[in-house]
């Protein structure tokens, strides 16, 4: 059994399961910030916290608005069509 590079890893994961129709895939960019935003968000408090939900819903709307535009399949693209409406009526509920 051989060593697998970080870098095999990656690209292993940006292949997406199934491989004929990806629905789980390795989280891109976007979607990482998001996920660190949330944790931010989750262990601290004051600006922060603000800060934290703030990087959260804007990694989570660009990964969105990338997979609403460019997704590798219907079910992805009506995912990302999906979460930017979840997003837009949280902010719009926010006001």
């Amino acid at each position: 059994m051989s060593a697998v590079t970080i870098a095999e890893l990656w690209r292993r994961g940006q292949v997406g399961w199934p491989r004929r129709f990806p629905i789980a895939q390795f989280p891109n960019p976007p979607l990482l910030l998001a996920l660190a935003g949330w944790g931010l968000g989750a262990v601290t408090r004051g600006t922060a916290r603000d800060v934290g939900r703030a990087v959260f819903t804007l990694g989570l709307a660009v990964w969105a608005l990338e997979e609403a535009v460019g997704g590798v399949n219907w079910f992805r693209r009506l995912l990302g069509v999906g979460v930017l409406v979840w997003i837009v009526a949280g902010l719009a509920s926010e006001l």
